[in-house]
């Protein structure tokens, strides 16, 4: 079922809930967002109510969060939605839905994160909090994390498409990023919990800073350097050196230029989806495109070291291409 086969309305949301959780079924239900997955409605001050309504995926997704959600939440520095009650499929809607805690925070693909020191840091340590061993049985990342190398043919066809389709300037450039992050060491660390979706619509911002993160349907277990990425993708110019600087442990070079090679690759296919419409819903996602031209901006422009010569490291350590 995707999203043209069944409508989500409030009265809907308010029959399941006096279905299944006849407790909360008075309170004011009014539409929040419809994302990826999931369409999400306010439920009163304090709760939201998901349900999936485009992609097959969704389901599982949502039965991720709602089983390790709740024990990762109290360690994390920034607000998430944690959930609180799940919805089984019926015949008023045939799929789980879960009830979690509302987030307050405009999206940062709408409102970009400006105090660069203060997002650095709310992004470290929101990291480095959540990046701790996972357990045996934690779920894996599907397409994600594990070896840069196994993205080889995708990141090709979608450097092919932006190409094409004029959106990116400066492909050797990134090609060039692309297999130098290929290249690095692979992770030989224990499996540690990821957000696995860290992109501007899944992280929130207040004031100028990150105040919350959305949208765990993706959490697995494996490479930090597929989090890390969110450096470049989320981050105002200049404050990638000190997001480095704060999150703990310290990232090794390898870990770094592997974080690069997934920056490049989820900036691309934003960019994609953003201003191309492809991959994604009819007409796009116009507020990813931004955000994906700026990283990929970050990302290929040289950063020079007192006393160094020839082609530049970044912030990283990476060698940039000549």
């Amino acid at each position: 079922m995707t999203h043209s086969e069944i409508e989500v309305t409030a009265e809907l949301v308010r029959d399941l809930l006096r279905d299944q959780h006849p407790d909360l079924a008075d309170r004011p239900v009014k539409l929040g967002a419809r994302g990826w997955d999931n369409q999400l409605w306010r439920l009163g001050d304090d709760l939201a109510v998901r349900l999936p309504w485009a992609t097959q995926s969704a389901d599982a997704l949502l039965r991720k969060e709602h089983a390790w959600l709740p024990g990762l939440a109290p360690h994390l520095p920034l607000r998430v939605p944690v959930p609180q009650r799940l919805g089984e499929p019926s015949d008023r809607f045939p799929r789980p839905w879960i009830v979690t805690t509302w987030v307050p925070g405009e999206p940062a693909d709408r409102a970009p994160a400006t105090r660069a020191a203060e997002a650095a840091d709310a992004l470290a340590a929101f990291l480095a909090a959540l990046h701790r061993p996972a357990p045996d049985g934690a779920p894996t990342g599907r397409d994600r994390g594990g070896p840069l190398a196994d993205h080889a043919e995708g990141f090709a066809r979608m450097l092919a498409s932006a190409t094409e389709l004029g959106l990116i300037p400066a492909p050797d450039g990134v090609r060039a990023l692309w297999e130098d992050a290929v290249a690095a060491s692979a992770w030989t660390g224990p499996a540690l919990w990821l957000h696995g979706d860290l992109h501007p619509a899944n992280v929130l911002t207040a004031n100028g800073t990150f105040c919350g993160v959305v949208d765990f349907g993706d959490l697995f277990a494996g490479d930090p350097a597929f989090d890390l990425a969110a450096a470049w993708i989320l981050l105002p110019d200049g404050a990638v050196d000190r997001f480095v600087a704060a999150y703990r442990p310290a990232p090794d070079a390898a870990t770094l230029r592997r974080a690069r090679g997934w920056a490049v690759w989820r900036a691309l296919a934003c960019l994609l989806i953003g201003e191309a419409g492809v991959h994604g819903r009819p007409g796009g996602k116009a507020t990813w495109g931004p955000p994906a031209r700026a990283a990929l901006r970050r990302l290929l422009a040289p950063v020079p070291r007192p006393g160094e010569h020839g082609p530049a490291d970044d912030a990283t350590g990476a060698r940039r291409p000549a």
